[in-house]
Order: C-alpha cells, then sequence, then structure tokens
C-alpha cells in the first residue's frame, strides 16, 4: 500500500497551494477588491509574459467597451425623452421632503464632489504614493483625474441637456446637466483612491472599510445633486456608469503596466506590489500535563 508523501521542498503542515490562493481570497464582496484578485490569480496561472499583460489589458478594455455600450444606451433614452417623466417624478418627491437640517447637510456634503476638493484629494494622494515609491500608482491616478475632466466636459458639450427646473436649487450649478459632473468625478476619484489604499493594507477588514467607505462617500455625493435639484437622476446614474468604466479601464491598465515593470526593472517596482494580507492566528492551547500515577 502506497502513501501520497508531500514533496521535499514542503514543510510538513503548510498549506497545499490551492489552498494557500483560497485563503489570500478570502470572503470580500466589495467588488473592486474582487474583481483585480481575480485578476491577479488569473495573471499567475498564465504561463506566457505577454499572455499576464494581455489578461489585464484584455479585461479593462472589456470593462471600458461594456460601460460605454450602457452609457451610450442610456444616453439614447435621454434624447429621445424616454427617461424624462421619471425623473420628474422622482425629483416632484424628493423636493416634497425637504427639511432645512437636510437641506444644511446637503449643501455642506455636495462640495466635496467638487473640482477643488477633489484636486486637493488628488494632489495629498498622489504625493503620498510618490513619496512610499508607488510612483505608478501615482501616475495612474494623475492620469484618471485628468481623463475624468476631459471626458465629462466632452460628454456635457455633447449632449448638452438642461438642467431640471422642478423645484429651486439649493446650490450653484453651471454648465449642462448629462452626465453629471460630481457623480462621475466622485466616482473615478472616490474609487481610484479607495483602491490604491486598499492595495497598501495588510488586514482584510481595513480593505473592506477603505472600499466602503468610498462606496459611502459617491453615493452621498451623488444624492445631494438630486436633493438639491440639479440634476436628474439619469443624469447622476449616466455619471457614474462612465465613471466606473473609466475608472476600471484605469485599475486594470495600472495592472498590467506593474507586470511590464517587474519584468525589466523588479527592484524598482517591490514596493507597488499589493500587500499579502496577514494571516488570523491561532492560539493553540498546550496539551495537559499528566499526573503521576501513585500506587
Amino acid at each position: 500500500m502506497t502513501e501520497s508523501r508531500a514533496p521535499a521542498d514542503q514543510k510538513p503542515g503548510t498549506p497545499q497551494a490551492p489552498e494557500r490562493r483560497e485563503a489570500r481570497r478570502g470572503h470580500l464582496r466589495v467588488f473592486w477588491n474582487l474583481l483585480y484578485r481575480a485578476l491577479r490569480t488569473v495573471g499567475s496561472h498564465a504561463e506566457n509574459f505577454y499572455t499576464v499583460v494581455g489578461i489585464f489589458l484584455l479585461i479593462g478594455a472589456v470593462v471600458a467597451v461594456a460601460g460605454t455600450l450602457a452609457f451610450a444606451e442610456l444616453g439614447e433614452h435621454i434624447r429621445k425623452g424616454s427617461t424624462q417623466q421619471f425623473d420628474v417624478a422622482v425629483l416632484q418627491w424628493i423636493g416634497a421632503r425637504h427639511t432645512p437640517f437636510l437641506t444644511s447637510l446637503m449643501t455642506e456634503i455636495t462640495p466635496l464632489g467638487t473640482g477643488a476638493v477633489v484636486l486637493v484629494m488628488i494632489g495629498v494622494t498622489a504625493a503620498f504614493l510618490w513619496h512610499t515609491e508607488h510612483k505608478h500608482s501615482a501616475r495612474m491616478l494623475l492620469a484618471a483625474t485628468a481623463g475624468n475632466i476631459l471626458l465629462n466636459n466632452v460628454l456635457k458639450l455633447f449632449f448638452d441637456r438642461e438642467r431640471p427646473s422642478i423645484f429651486e436649487w439649493g446650490t450653484h450649478a453651471a454648465s449642462s446637466s448629462f452626465p453629471s459632473g460630481h457623480a462621475m468625478s466622485a466616482t473615478v476619484v472616490y474609487g481610484t483612491v479607495a483602491y490604491l489604499l486598499a492595495r497598501l493594507q495588510k488586514h482584510r477588514w481595513a480593505r473592506a472599510i477603505t472600499l466602503t467607505l468610498a462606496v459611502v462617500m459617491i453615493a452621498l455625493i451623488c444624492s445631494t445633486r438630486l436633493y438639491l435639484g440639479v440634476h436628474y437622476p439619469s443624469d447622476v446614474l449616466g455619471g457614474i456608469v462612465v465613471g466606473l468604466a473609466w475608472a476600471g479601464f484605469c485599475m486594470a491598465t495600472l495592472e498590467a503596466s506593474l507586470v511590464l515593470a517587474r519584468r525589466r526593472a523588479p527592484a524598482d517596482v517591490v514596493d507597488e506590489k499589493p500587500a499579502p494580507v496577514e494571516p488570523i492566528a491561532h492560539v493553540v492551547e498546550p496539551p495537559e500535563a499528566k499526573q503521576p500515577v501513585t500506587i
């Protein structure tokens, strides 16, 4: 009868490779972390170097194309006026439920999606990443932000949708309505910053908190644009969709660029690797000492 033995270079008690991968994967349900964790797992199994790069770029292209198609479909419905009745009904429902406290609160939250606040946060985050030798991440963050500003302005000029006038605005607003600049900027900037910071954290709970805070911040900023009456719901939805598409493409491009950089100069990008998940310590109780038997 033959016994299965562990490989010679494997220490006793060490889990097999699939078990280690499963332990690292965890049970985090936030889709940003899950998506790119899966991408890195697929990349680690690819035998050819260029296959790894191609996988990341392909997934990034798929995310961008899917988001673009969804946005184009929504834009077509808006141009035909298919969403107008729903948009007006939602704003009328919101306008009937204004309170002084909520108005004051929404007025304080909505500037978190304006250009000045976003640029300051991007500058601080990029400086931190650059100072900690995460230069590829810093460059990607700046590129994602610049692309977001350019893309939003182009889309606003193309659709040139008038802003709603259901009730008196609670804040100043300029330019056209679709897509919402606040919703798009919040999705790209807060989502990308959260993703980059989550890569540096070792604990799953810390990553979950970071990504959850980003989702909450995006939701709050988007809700203020509706409450204050400066955007239709379809404007906000359009900003989120195109923002997700652009942010997803930028994140996949970052992962592909890091694979290329490690191939050419591994020492320069060693700190760009995602932080390993810290294993959970298990307390092992010592065996009870046997009492001497007296006769």
